[in-house]
């Protein structure tokens, strides 16, 4: 299972928009496009033209919600050559008070003050205090942890976050798989990182999901991979999610997740383990013969070697002792064993055990 987060397996975007600079500022489209400034060169019927002094202070001041505003000093129009710096958009400023060369720097300075926002906010670059309160709650990554070392689907999952957000939390993702046979905690630690980082992105809630089961932390288990099936409207996990069920001691459930499916397209794989997962909860209820024969059909042949043959197999046998059927139970533990050519299961120890009583 060391795999799991890194092969073709993992696969359960809703993408972490960043927020917008005005979202930023507090104010939204409207507001802003009410402060762009009305063009003010229209004549009017004739009159004095007002000093320049006069003209600064009301260029200044937010035009706002108004299409088609005439500034006018008494009903008189201004001259044009003074309007022309008065009609420059005035974007994102509330309070403006500046004029001629003050109000041509102010869309640079509010644009940094915009970029220093997202990043606040999570959008781009963290401050020094956030990247340090980050690097502190962060687990250790081991030194040989590459970013390429993650599944190419899983990395295309990740593009809807920013280049450095994206190899961070796909290295987490990467320890985590690593350590999940060896150290189920550790891997635990790194799942539960990157969700921190990312819990909008299915892959990073399917890891966490998958690495709690591995861990025995079966009721995180559960809220993660059923909030990876209504994120993605898929099924990929339910024996997971079955199992946990049963291991929480909810065996109903498990049962009434399977006839859930029935009727549903499952991908073969799936369909198996979660076969093998309700002839178990069977078995906890005490209905040992209907678990024996629930696993039976055209997949349990000895004869064959798909994925799953070898659990499929062993589950068999384990029910097969359940149900006091030892000698049957002692072959199909040798079948399993023959068709375990990954070592997944410890058949070949539960037939010794049989054989020699």
């Amino acid at each position: 299972m060391g795999d799991a987060l890194t092969d073709e397996k993992a696969r359960p975007a809703a993408s972490e928009h960043e927020e917008t600079a005005g979202e930023a500022d507090g104010s939204d489209g409207d507001e802003v496009a009410g402060q762009v400034a009305a063009p003010v060169g229209r004549e009017a019927d004739g009159a004095d033209t007002p000093d320049e002094a006069d003209v600064a202070g009301r260029a200044a001041a937010p035009v706002a919600r108004e299409e088609h505003d005439e500034l006018t000093d008494n009903g008189d129009s201004l001259d044009d050559e003074v309007a022309g710096p008065a009609a420059a958009p005035v974007a994102r400023e509330e309070h403006v008070e500046i004029a001629d060369a003050e109000f041509r720097s102010a869309p640079r300075a509010e644009r940094r003050r915009d970029d220093d926002r997202r990043g606040r906010r999570g959008g781009g670059d963290l401050d020094d205090a956030a990247l340090a309160r980050e690097l502190l709650e962060a687990p250790e990554l081991p030194e040989d942890i590459e970013y390429s070392d993650l599944d190419p689907d899983v990395r295309r999952e990740l593009r809807s976050l920013p280049k450095s957000l994206a190899e961070t939390v796909g290295k987490h993702l990467v320890a985590a798989g690593n350590l999940i046979d060896t150290d189920p905690e550790a891997a635990l630690a790194h799942a539960k990182y990157a969700k921190t980082r990312a819990s909008r992105i299915p892959i990073v809630r399917e890891a966490l999901g998958l690495v709690s089961y591995h861990a025995g932390r079966w009721q995180e288990a559960l809220a993660e991979l059923r909030a990876v099936r209504r994120m993605t409207h898929t099924d990929q996990h339910v024996a997971v999610i079955a199992d946990a069920e049963r291991a929480l001691g909810r065996p109903e459930r498990a049962l009434d997740l399977a006839k859930e499916m029935q009727g549903h397209k499952l991908p073969r794989d799936v369909e198996i383990e979660l076969k093998i997962v309700a002839a178990g909860a069977r078995r906890d209820l005490g209905q040992v013969d209907a678990a024996v024969v629930s696993l039976q059909g055209d997949d349990l042949d000895p004869r064959k070697r798909d994925p799953w043959s070898a659990r499929l197999f062993y589950a068999y046998a384990d029910n097969l002792v359940a149900a006091g059927r030892d000698e049957e139970a002692l072959r199909w533990f040798l079948h399993a064993a023959e068709a375990d050519a990954e070592d997944e299961t410890d058949a070949a120890e539960r037939a010794a055990e049989l054989a020699n009583g």
